[in-house]
């Protein structure tokens, strides 16, 4: 399992409840949907970084 690291985060609780109910409806933690949401904006940007062990090509 990759490495974890926590912070503190603070959220508006409607975002926050918003976030929950979107997690509940595709069956994820709200951690995993906050990861997800992060993960596919970074991707949308251009600015996620190579997946470990991934090789170009």
């Amino acid at each position: 399992m990759a490495d974890r690291k926590a912070f503190l985060l603070r959220v508006d609780p409607a975002l926050l409840e918003s976030l929950q109910r979107w997690a509940a409806d595709d069956l994820r933690s709200l951690n995993a949907q906050i990861e997800f949401v992060l993960r596919r904006a970074l991707q949308q940007a251009g600015r996620l970084p190579p997946a470990k062990g991934s090789e170009g090509g």
